[in-house]
C-alpha cells in the first residue's frame, strides 16, 4: 500500500474521519484504533496485488517489538527509582561490577534490539562471510546458511525503540502509558521510512487534545503534493531514463552518460526519500501530529559536515546522539574523535544494509568528516595563502563542488548491487566514445534544474504556502485535484517502492 495509490488514497479518507471523529472525544478508543489502522497499513505495506496476501508476521514482529520495549522502559524507571530512594536513605544501590541495575537494563534493551535487527538485517550477510572463511580454512558447514526475509520499516522502528528506552535511562522522558508507546512506535505515516521521530518530540503531542478546525491543511497539501510529484515524476522518470540503465549495464554507455547517470542519481534518491518524508510529514499534520524536517536542500551543503546536516536529519541526530557522544564523541582528543567519526558513519552505513558497498559509503563520508576536522584545526592556526587569495565566491563555489561530487562518488557505492559493480562505473569513466544515446535536453534539464531548484531560497515557498492559504477550501480542493491529475499524466504507469523501503 504505497502512499502514491488510489488504496492508500481510501485508507486514508477512512483513517482521516475516524482519527477526527475519536480523538477529541475518545482519546483511549482513537489510540486502539490507531494502533489497529497502522499495524493494517504495515501489514499491507508492500501489497501490490490482490491475489496475493500480505505476510501477518510482520505485525507480529512489530507487536513484539511494541511489548519488548514497554517492559524494557518501565523496568528501567521502576529501578531508577528504587535507586535514587536508596541514594536519599544514604545507602547504596543495588550494582552488578559497579553498574546500577537500570543501566543493565538499558544495555538489554539495546542488546535485544540490535539482536532482533541482526538477525534479520544482517544474519545472512555475516554469516556467508564467516562461512566463505571458514570454507577456506577448510572447515566446511559449520555456519548455518539461511535466507531470512528483511522486514520493511524494521530498522526505523528498531531505532525509534531503542531511543525511547536510552531516553527514560537518561532521564530525558518518563515512560509512556503503553496505548501511547504503541501508537507512538506504529504509527503508519512515518513507519516504513521515516523520519525518525522521538518519544520526547511525539508524547508531548499525544497527550494534547487538537482542534480539527485548526489542522495546518494548507501546509500539509502542500507537503504531499511536492512529496508526490518528487517521486511519482521525478524520481520514477530519471529511474527509467537513465540511472537503472547505467547502472545495470555500464559497460553500453560512454563516460559522460555514466557520469550524467550518477548526477541524475543523487537527484533520484533525493526526491525519492524526500518525497516519501514530505508525504508522511503531510499526513501527519492532516491526522493533527507535527513531524521533525528531515530534509533542508542538501545539496547546497561546502562540507559532508554540512550535508549531514541537511540530509536525512533525523538519522544524523540519532547517530550523533545516540552513538558518536555514546562512543566518546570528541571529548578525548584528536585521534578518538576521528575514530569515533569514521565508526559512526561506518555504522550508519551498515545501517542502510548489509553490503560491502555500504561499508565503503561510510568509509567515504567517515573518512571525509575526519579530514574536513583536521583541516579545518589546521587552517585555524594557519591559514593556507592559496585559498586566503581566492575571491570569496569561488572559494564558495569550489567548496561546494568539491562536496557535492564527493556525495555522489560515495552515492555510486550506495546504488550499485556490489562493490564490483560500483568499481565497473567509476571505470566507465573514462571512455567517452559510443553510448546508447540517452542524455537527451529533457533529461540534463530534469537534472540540473532539480540541482539548481536547491538554491531557491525557503522564503519562496513560505509564499507559494501563504498564497494558497488565501484561497477558499473549494479552490483549494480543485487546486488539489488538478494537481494530483497532473502529476498521473506526467507519471508512469505504476508506482515502485520507495527505495527507504528496503532499509
Amino acid at each position: 500500500m504505497l502512499f502514491p495509490t488510489l488504496e492508500f488514497a481510501v485508507f486514508f479518507l477512512v483513517v482521516f474521519a475516524t482519527n477526527w471523529l475519536l480523538r477529541p472525544r475518545h482519546p483511549q478508543a482513537w489510540r486502539a484504533f490507531m494502533v489497529g489502522a497502522s499495524l493494517f497499513f504495515y501489514v499491507w505495506a508492500e501489497w501490490t496485488s490482490w491475489t496475493e496476501w500480505p505476510d501477518v508476521r510482520l505485525g507480529l514482529l512489530l507487536v513484539g517489538s511494541i511489548v519488548a520495549n514497554f517492559v524494557f522502559g518501565q523496568r528501567v524507571y521502576v529501578l531508577q527509582w528504587e535507586e535514587d530512594d536508596a541514594a536519599e536513605a544514604g545507602g547504596a544501590a543495588p550494582t552488578r561490577r559497579g553498574v546500577p541495575a537500570s543501566v543493565w537494563w538499558v544495555r538489554g534493551a539495546v542488546a535485544f534490539n540490535l539482536g532482533v535487527l541482526g538477525l534479520f538485517k544482517y544474519y545472512g550477510f555475516f554469516s556467508v562471510q564467516v562461512a566463505n572463511w571458514l570454507s577456506g580454512a577448510g572447515l566446511d558447514g559449520l555456519i548455518p546458511l539461511a535466507e531470512i526475509t528483511l522486514p520493511v520499516g524494521i530498522s526505523f522502528y528498531t531505532f525509534q525503540a531503542m531511543s525511547y528506552v536510552i531516553d527514560i535511562g537518561r532521564r530525558d522522558i518518563e515512560p509512556m502509558p503503553f496505548w501511547d508507546f504503541a501508537v507512538y512506535l506504529s504509527f503508519f505515516p512515518q513507519l516504513v521510512a521515516g523520519p525518525i521521530v522521538r518519544a520526547t518530540e511525539f508524547a508531548p503531542q499525544l497527550r494534547k487534545t487538537p482542534d480539527p478546525r485548526y489542522v495546518p491543511s494548507t501546509e500539509a497539501i502542500r507537503l504531499i503534493l511536492a512529496g508526490l510529484f518528487k517521486k511519482v515524476v521525478i524520481s520514477s522518470y530519471l529511474a527509467s531514463a537513465i540511472v537503472d540503465d547505467v547502472f545495470a549495464n555500464p559497460g553500453a554507455h560512454s563516460g559522460w552518460e555514466v557520469m550524467i547517470g550518477i548526477y541524475a542519481y543523487a537527484i533520484q534518491i533525493y526526491a525519492d526519500f524526500s518525497g516519501y518524508t514530505d508525504i508522511a510529514i503531510g499526513v501527519a499534520l492532516l491526522l493533527g501530529f507535527r513531524f521533525p524536517q528531515n530534509f533542508n536542500a542538501p545539496y547546497r551543503s561546502l562540507s559532508i559536515q554540512d550535508f549531514w546536516r541537511r540530509w536525512h536529519m533525523t538519522l544524523s541526530r540519532w547517530l550523533r546522539d545516540y552513538l558518536y557522544i555514546s562512543l566518546g564523541g570528541n571529548r578525548r582528543g584528536q585521534l578518538f574523535t576521528y575514530r569515533n567519526l569514521m565508526l559512526t558513519m561506518v555504522l550508519g552505513g551498515l545501517w542502510h544494509g548489509a553490503a560491502w558497498n555500504f561499508v565503503v559509503w561510510g568509509i567515504i563520508h567517515g573518512g571525509v568528516l575526519a579530514a574536513e576536522r583536521y583541516l579545518s584545526e589546521i587552517f585555524a592556526e594557519r591559514p593556507a595563502s592559496f585559498a586566503q587569495d581566492l575571491p570569496p565566491e569561488l572559494r564558495l563555489i569550489a567548496r561546494w563542488l568539491v562536496t557535492f561530487h564527493i556525495v555522489c562518488a560515495a552515492w555510486v557505492f550506495f546504488r550499485a548491487a556490489s562493490f564490483g559493480d560500483a568499481i565497473d562505473v567509476f571505470a566507465r569513466l573514462g571512455t567517452w566514445s559510443g553510448g546508447a544515446g540517452v542524455v537527451t535536453p529533457l533529461l540534463l534539464l530534469v537534472v540540473f534544474g532539480a540541482l539548481a531548484f536547491q538554491f531557491i531560497d525557503e522564503s519562496v515557498g513560505e509564499a507559494v504556502q501563504r498564497a494558497l492559504g488565501r484561497l477558499s477550501w473549494l479552490q483549494q480542493g480543485l487546486l488539489f485535484g488538478l494537481a494530483i491529475l497532473a502529476i498521473d499524466v506526467l507519471g508512469p504507469e505504476g508506482v515502485a517502492p520507495f527505495i527507504y523501503f528496503r532499509f
